[in-house]
């Protein structure tokens, strides 16, 4: 039998704000698998969560966040920010794992020191590794294991084994433990040729109790929701359908 997908709560499950406490308390208390959640850097370097670089300060003016120093976002924001490590802790202490969304290619070595530092190298891993991060990712933070996110591009635009033999082969090239897919694109040759190349399939983010089916059915390694509620229930159904235990 099949095991049933890892679960992965994108950061603002179950309706909380993203890159709250709320949302990761949330995904540790209904037992996802994973956390993800996005980085990015200051202009010093620094980790912060975010998906996006623009960022609206108190005074009203909008800038970048990669345009200000940590102490500077924090004097000029309007938002209390959760720490990335105050996060990376709490993982570690429920003995689960990170998905570090990587959103630019500055984040890399910071990120990879702090878990060094924190002895999570085999508690967290990168995601959001477009092929030419990816190789960067190789170059200077090895010791993280890390997801490619596929070229998307080639797969709407060209033959369909085509850009799953270019997603397998720039996996490889690269050093990534598995593809990071959006789950509209998955069928059975890309996760067979995955499985083929060593290649896990990661799929996100998916919304609809059908589509978890089809994803778990399919025998993707995880699935990233921010209905964790949801896809736990269905979860609880393969379980039941199957008499045994799984993952």
């Amino acid at each position: 039998m099949k095991q049933f997908p890892l679960m992965t709560a994108h950061t603002g499950c179950m309706g909380h704000p993203d890159h709250s406490l709320a949302s990761l308390h949330a995904a540790l208390a209904l037992g996802a698998d994973v956390y993800e959640d996005d980085i990015r850097a200051t202009r010093d370097g620094r980790l912060v969560l975010a998906h996006d670089d623009e960022v609206r300060l108190a005074d009203g003016r909008q800038t970048r966040l990669s345009d200000l120093t940590l102490e500077e976002l924090d004097e000029q924001s309007i938002e209390e920010r959760l720490s990335l490590e105050s996060v990376l802790r709490s993982i570690k202490e429920a003995g689960r794992t990170m998905n570090l969304d990587i959103k630019s290619a500055a984040c890399l070595e910071p990120a990879a020191a702090m878990l060094l530092k924190m002895e999570m190298t085999n508690q967290a891993f990168f995601s959001g590794c477009e092929y030419p991060v990816a190789l960067e990712a190789d170059r200077c933070a090895r010791a993280i294991r890390k997801l490619l996110n596929v070229n998307i591009d080639s797969f709407l635009a060209g033959p369909y084994a085509e850009a799953v033999a270019r997603a397998c082969d720039e996996g490889r090239a690269s050093r990534c433990f598995g593809l990071n897919v959006p789950y509209q694109l998955v069928r059975p040759e890309l996760v067979d040729a995955a499985k083929q190349a060593g290649l896990a399939v990661y799929v996100w983010t998916v919304s609809e109790p059908e589509d978890m089916r089809r994803m778990a059915g399919l025998g993707v390694d995880s699935i990233t929701t921010r209905n964790v509620a949801e896809l736990l229930a269905v979860k609880n159904e393969a379980k039941f359908s199957e008499g045994e235990t799984v993952r």
